[in-house]
């Protein structure tokens, strides 16, 4: 797991550069590339959010392309169109920006329901379909989506199949003062984006995510995060709990974070690190607790909390698998 622990270390080095002081949002950025899952970035204009996402696409040496979402975009607008050539005497594909590597979906919200549609079947089947068409995606494939809260004017609020297939999400939040300072040194003659670089190469991204896959998950870590996801949808506070897609994605996000880290098994830490960022976004908080101010982000908290954290059992299979 040394590969992919260097591997993650020059990219998340990389992107440091241009991100300051966000640390645990890198590197949860890097555990969604390698996953190949999709990350939605949502937090208030003006704190990085579409710079995080520029920054991995040049630290990546991948076909970027961005879709800057609007009101008035059409489906078509994402997924592309056919055209007929008259030339030719037959219709051509004329792809859409989604076709690509690593899509900047950025402020996803401000699109309609009916164009945030458009990337559903990209998002899960890595492919898109025009005029009964299907055209697959290239590898690797992720979506990066910036959303401004809902609170502002002009947006509409992504539909919970699209949130479900988000693996991760993240807010990045206000630097503090020292961190601001240096924003501001560093922009001060050149924004350190264009001198970014790539670090790494395509074989290497698709080794790495080949990689994690292999880590180990004791029986003992996949009935805790069944247990996890099973007690958000019992929750009182929750309308909807999280599906098992959001046990699959904490599954593959603790496999991520253990590799990162060095480490060939996953532990219970990498779950309880991450079960806020895979399954808050999935649930819907009930009307009673909003009216208690309690949000979904609190609610996988306490469900952390009350659920108790595998023992003797699972230290036993980790030291039999170590010494194998």
């Amino acid at each position: 797991m040394t590969d992919i622990k260097v591997f993650s270390e020059r990219v998340i080095d990389n992107l440091e550069k241009v991100i300051v002081g966000k640390r645990q949002s890198v590197e949860l950025i890097v555990i969604g590339l390698l996953c190949q899952g999709h990350v939605l970035i949502e937090d208030v204009p003006g704190v990085g959010k579409t710079m995080l996402a520029r920054s991995l696409a040049r630290s990546l040496d991948c076909v970027f392309n961005r879709i800057q979402f609007t009101p008035d975009m059409l489906p078509s607008d994402v997924t592309g169109v056919s055209i007929y050539n008259q030339q030719k005497n037959k219709f051509e594909f004329r792809p859409g920006p989604v076709i690509g590597q690593i899509i900047l979906a950025d402020e996803i919200n401000r699109a309609t329901p009916k164009t945030q549609a458009a990337l559903l079947e990209a998002m899960e089947e890595r492919q898109v379909t025009v005029d009964g068409v299907t055209h697959p995606l290239p590898k690797p494939f992720m979506v990066l989506a910036t959303q401004n809260p809902i609170e502002y004017e002009g947006t509409f609020p992504l539909p919970e199949a699209q949130l479900d297939r988000f693996l991760l999400r993240l807010r990045l939040g206000y630097p503090g003062m020292a961190d601001e300072i240096r924003v501001m040194d560093d922009q001060q003659l050149q924004h350190p984006l264009e001198t970014l670089k790539p670090v790494v190469k395509l074989k290497e991204i698709q080794k790495a995510i080949d990689g994690v896959k292999r880590i180990y998950i004791s029986p003992a870590i996949k009935k805790y995060i069944v247990e996890l996801t099973t007690r958000t949808r019992q929750s009182a506070d929750v309308y909807l709990g999280a599906s098992p897609r959001g046990s699959l994605s904490l599954a593959r996000a603790g496999q991520a974070r253990a590799a990162l880290l060095g480490r060939g098994f996953v532990l219970p830490d990498d779950i309880k690190a991450l079960a806020v960022s895979v399954l808050a976004h999935r649930m819907i908080v009930s009307p009673a607790a909003r009216m208690r101010d309690l949000s979904s982000d609190r609610i996988v908290h306490e469900v952390i909390l009350a659920t108790p954290v595998p023992g003797g059992a699972f230290s036993f299979d980790i030291e039999r698998k170590i010494s194998k």
